[in-house]
């Protein structure tokens, strides 16, 4: 196969299968909670600071993932991301008390953090721009069906087995994903890489793990700790400033700003941000509703939500073609335009709505969903030059992570202002109401600068076949 002639499909589906196992891994830990604090005999919400280690060290790592790549080689960068991963599992697995358990899924942490830009760059460097449509839908699926399956997938693991198995699970995954990797990926890289931006690294890193710090605090499962909060709020503002000033007079700096300049990139990681913070909320707001509000048992919730992943996947197959019929700009507006109304709509809902309407209503929300999501995770490279890419990539992949975080701390700090307000509703549901018009509001933005697009944005990825 002549390189960059075509879509390259077993390196995008083990990229997009590395993409799976790290965001998995960031949510599935929260079903089993329970049965991991009784068996290190610890509190639940104790188990709290293995998830938000590893997100911490998630978003920490990103930004030097290009640099590696350029200096090591994807091949090489991305078969150690994959082995650390592998073997911090598998320590998450034998840890035998909660400090050694967070401590691992550090690790583990960092090695997703590489894994995901990593071979996403692989790819776009691989892959003609008429094809990036299609190598795109490969790399979207993970990021939403991940969050969805996970909790379901989490219970039924604690249930048949044990909660060590959410992490040996990855074992058979990382070997067979290691061996691919070998075999498929590329071992190109700049002969002649800049030198490696420390002091950047230490404050975009640092910058990165107080804003996470930041929204955990923002989403407590008791009530809020106003002197954690300003403290938290305080350092992410002055490390954002800090960061600021050095990135801008450093030469080589490990993060770079100037892709915003390219409109359609900035427009699918600004506007897109706030869809992506938006669409991570409601899978967080949904089972919340139905168990806490509705009082359904967890199992209908999870087969609720299910139908959600059943609209990501059946709508998967049309994504691309309906980009390259109706273009970006159109597909962009409608998705996002209905997919508002479904999520305001879902704050309506009543423990007394019959369940073929509340499952009708997730179906067709991940459906819009699916479509939007693709749509931006396509666009934002249409314009991007080649030499711009790793420069592109991790800033993208260091955004996405933040929507990603600050979605769920929207949505619990929305949730938590209905509840305020509840008393004088007088309506049990209304925060979820709140909550939800919340998040369709947001959408406003996004939508206007779909709007604004020229039609002939991404023209040249949406070419007609």
């Amino acid at each position: 196969m002549t390189a960059r002639s075509r879509l390259n499909r077993p390196l995008a589906l083990l990229v997009a299968g590395t993409f799976f196992m790290e965001i998995l891994d960031g949510t599935i830990l929260s079903t089993a909670a329970p049965a991991i604090a009784a068996d290190l005999g610890v509190n639940p919400v104790d188990v709290n600071t293995a998830m938000t280690g590893y997100l911490i060290a998630l978003a920490a790592g990103i930004p030097v993932s290009g640099w590696l790549t350029d200096r090591f080689g994807g091949r090489r960068i991305l078969a150690v991301a994959i082995a650390v991963f592998t073997l911090a599992s598998i320590a998450c697995a034998l840890s035998p008390t909660l400090p050694v358990l967070v401590a691992m899924r550090i690790v583990q942490g960092f090695g997703g953090s590489l894994m995901v830009p990593v071979g996403r760059l692989v790819v776009l460097r691989e892959t003609f721009k008429a094809d990036m449509l299609d190598a795109i839908a490969y790399l979207t699926w993970p990021a939403l069906l991940a969050p969805v399956i996970a909790p379901t997938l989490g219970g039924w693991i604690v249930t048949v087995a044990s909660w060590h198995w959410i992490f040996l699970i990855n074992v058979p995954l990382g070997v067979l994903a290691f061996v691919v990797t070998l075999r498929v990926v590329p071992s190109t890289r700049d002969e002649s890489p800049p030198p490696l931006d420390w002091l950047g690294f230490v404050l975009v890193g640092g910058t990165l793990a107080a804003s996470m710090i930041f929204l955990e605090l923002l989403q407590p499962q008791g009530g809020l700790d106003w002197s954690a909060v300003l403290l938290g709020a305080v350092a992410s503002v002055g490390l954002v400033a800090a960061t600021r000033w050095w990135l801008r007079r450093t030469p080589h700096p490990i993060l770079r700003f100037d892709a915003l300049r390219v409109h359609t990139f900035a427009v699918s990681n600004l506007g897109g941000g706030l869809y992506r913070m938006v669409i991570s909320a409601v899978p967080f707001l949904v089972p919340l509703l139905l168990q806490v509000g509705f009082g359904f048992s967890p199992v209908l919730s999870g087969t609720l939500l299910l139908l959600l992943f059943a609209g990501n996947v059946a709508i998967k197959p049309a994504t691309s073609p309906l980009i390259r019929r109706f273009g970006f700009r159109w597909v962009l507006v409608i998705s996002i335009a209905l997919g508002a109304v479904i999520i305001a709509a879902l704050g309506l809902l009543q423990a007394s709505t019959p369940l073929p309407v509340i499952g009708g209503l997730l179906l067709v929300s991940g459906v819009f969903r699916s479509i939007g999501f693709s749509g931006y995770n396509s666009l934002q490279f249409a314009d991007i030059s080649g030499a711009a890419m790793t420069g592109a990539n991790t800033l993208s992949a260091t955004l996405q992570q933040l929507a990603g975080g600050l979605g769920v701390a929207v949505g619990a700090l929305l949730l938590r202002v209905g509840e305020q307000l509840t008393p004088v509703s007088g309506s049990p549901t209304f925060a979820y109401a709140w909550a939800f018009g919340g998040l369709a509001l947001i959408m406003v933005v996004p939508f206007v600068q779909a709007w604004r697009l020229d039609p002939e944005s991404g023209s040249e990825l949406a070419v007609r076949r």
